[in-house]
């Protein structure tokens, strides 16, 4: 079976979707130096073997963790072109409702310590799409930033930002953050 018929198939879907679950709850609740492909296995209910079917190890789940969590957020921002009054709010907001939507896996993913390959891979997003603004807008001269000091700012303080409404359970809507954030970029 090539790779794209496992990617379809329901069974290997429904299998990774059931990994990945015990991951994130296990990651609720302890140390990712203390979880093991056994733990794993047996939170979702199937055989170490089957657990190596879809992975080599702990470290090669989690990198696959985070590219489909750079190609759902890919998917959610290409859906949403900027609006031509150049109103960014819209795009962001969508971003924060699929964020909100999986927020068990945000949470666990952006804000645990002991490995930075989501919030690296995050980071690297938005520095694409912040440098895309930038070359689409011809810059700002009149602000004398550099760009790269700019792209470093701009995606390190959205980052933070989610982190901390993560943290703090999101006490604020997708679109009134979006709005703030905005508001702030303006300034």
């Amino acid at each position: 079976m090539d790779k794209e018929m496992q990617r379809l198939d329901p069974r290997v879907l429904r299998t990774r979707q059931l990994l990945k679950n015990a991951l994130v709850e296990l990651l609720e609740e302890m140390e990712i130096e203390k979880i093991s492909v056994n733990r794993i296995a047996e939170r979702a209910g199937i055989n170490r073997v089957t657990f190596y079917l879809h992975y080599r190890d702990l470290p090669d789940m989690l990198e696959k963790m985070a590219d489909e969590m750079v190609e759902d957020i890919y998917k959610v921002v290409s859906n949403h072109p900027e609006q031509a009054s150049g109103e960014e709010w819209p795009l962001l907001e969508s971003l924060l409702k699929h964020i909100e939507a999986n927020a068990r896996l945000y949470k666990v993913t952006l804000t645990f310590r002991q490995s930075t390959i989501f919030t690296d891979r995050l980071v690297k997003m938005i520095e694409e799409m912040i440098t895309t603004r930038l070359v689409r807008q011809g810059g700002n001269p009149e602000l004398e930033v550099e760009r790269d000091i700019a792209i470093w700012y701009g995606s390190a303080a959205l980052i933070g930002t989610i982190v901390k409404w993560l943290r703090r359970d999101m006490p604020y809507t997708p679109a009134y953050m979006a709005r703030q954030i905005t508001l702030l970029r303006s300034r």
